[in-house]
């Protein structure tokens, strides 16, 4: 679609958008009632907050004043993850929006090569954070056969892997690599045993090395996701024809990119804070919402595979308030992580941000690999010089004993700041 029409496609669906929220007592008295363009929505609309969502609700759990829609007319219930330790946001969704979600996810699915005939599972736990729900849905709106993993445990899900040569899977990055690691325990080569075509990753960024982690040892081709609970579903996945291309769905999303402090809009190749507007949902409507995910926006025509879409360059290179200063040098998960895996004797890593008499420390945790043999000898030091090289900062690298540190299924927690 050129896009000049998916302009006027996203301004019709606004407007819908725009009428349904009236029906908010929140929305309602946030959002001017004579919006007459897309430039007049972006300067009178106020930016939106989680903790004003979560504030909104607290009113009158479990949704308060933010439904557009009666609740009861509700067929789903979920809820954001809490790893931070705050409040959770509550969501719903309506016959209506879930199918308008499922077909979000579609749209991923089939742009990444899925098909009818492909059977899939997806590794996660089946509870209460969005997660990969909509992908299991989508793969069976598609036609593909799923397997159904949710009780199962590692070892399970590897042998599922090799006995049904399942070609799809979805999961996290870092369960990716725990399934490898599980796989490698039981002497399986899941490259050359398994089947798999493409693994969907998403939950959490999965930088540069870590992607080349689990491309290698499943010998399947990694695709990134993002999506929102917010949301109710995903708002981009990364391009096969581009690696680290990673396109935003937007005839069912406006996504803006604004600098961190002016809050004003940053152009195509300067990072900035995705400010997101939801399309499809009529019952938990979401409008300028601050997502504090730092991305980097590029036009479409930079990537060659046909798609008018504009893409994030990386996908989510990491969250706002997920950045902290240590003796004045600004440090996010995803800097050290990216660093971490380049080392293919660890196993898993913790960092902790921590003070020793006055002094900031960066300390990570390193749990190498059983076979790493001398080279784990020598890790401490040259983990800690190339931490160094890449951010600038020095660590205090530790090396722990094999299963001391703790695994992750869903989003990993493995950054602490304890100062």
């Amino acid at each position: 679609m050129p896009r000049e029409e998916l302009a006027a496609w996203q301004w019709r669906k606004l407007r819908r958008a725009l009428a349904q929220a009236r029906n908010s007592k929140f929305w309602g008295d946030r959002i001017p009632a004579d919006i007459r363009s897309f430039e007049d929505y972006v300067r009178r609309v106020p930016l939106v907050h989680k903790k004003d969502l979560v504030a909104a609700e607290e009113v009158a759990p479990p949704f308060g004043v933010l439904p557009s829609i009666d609740p009861s007319a509700g067929i789903r219930f979920h809820q954001t993850s809490g790893t931070s330790g705050n409040i959770p946001l509550r969501t719903f969704d309506t016959a209506r929006d879930w199918a308008w979600a499922v077909d979000m996810w579609c749209t991923m699915l089939h742009a990444v090569g899925v098909r009818p005939h492909h059977r899939g599972c997806v590794a996660f736990g089946y509870g209460l954070f969005i997660g990969f729900w909509g992908m299991q849905d989508a793969m069976m709106r598609m036609g593909c056969m799923v397997l159904p993993t949710g009780s199962m445990d590692s070892a399970a899900r590897v042998r599922l892997l090799v006995d049904q040569q399942i070609e799809v899977m979805g999961c996290t990055p870092t369960y990716a690599l725990r399934l490898l690691e599980t796989a490698k325990e039981m002497g399986v080569d899941l490259a050359a045993e398994g089947n798999l075509h493409v693994v969907i990753t998403g939950a959490e960024p999965r930088p540069p090395a870590t992607a080349k982690a689990i491309s290698e040892g499943f010998g399947a081709k990694v695709i990134d996701v993002a999506g929102m609970t917010e949301l109710a579903t995903v708002f981009m996945f990364e391009c096969p024809a581009k690696p680290g291309a990673c396109h935003i769905i937007e005839p069912g999303v406006i996504e803006e990119v604004l600098h961190p402090e002016t809050r004003q809009p940053v152009g195509y190749g300067e990072r900035g804070v995705r400010v997101m507007t939801g399309l499809g949902r009529e019952g938990f409507q979401i409008f300028r919402y601050w997502t504090e995910d730092v991305v980097v926006k590029r036009p479409w025509h930079e990537c060659g595979c046909g798609r008018t879409w504009d893409w994030y360059d990386g996908g989510i290179l990491g969250r706002t308030d997920d950045m902290r200063k240590i003796r004045g040098i600004s440090v996010t998960p995803v800097m050290v992580e990216d660093v971490v895996r380049g080392f293919a004797e660890v196993r898993e890593f913790q960092t902790v941000l921590r003070s020793d008499r006055g002094l900031e420390v960066m300390v990570l945790r390193i749990e190498p690999a059983d076979d790493a043999g001398p080279a784990a000898g020598t890790l401490a030091d040259r983990i800690g010089a190339e931490i160094k090289r890449a951010i600038g900062l020095q660590p205090l690298v530790e090396l722990v004993e094999p299963g001391v540190l703790p695994r992750f299924e869903a989003k990993a927690v493995r950054f602490h700041d304890e100062r």
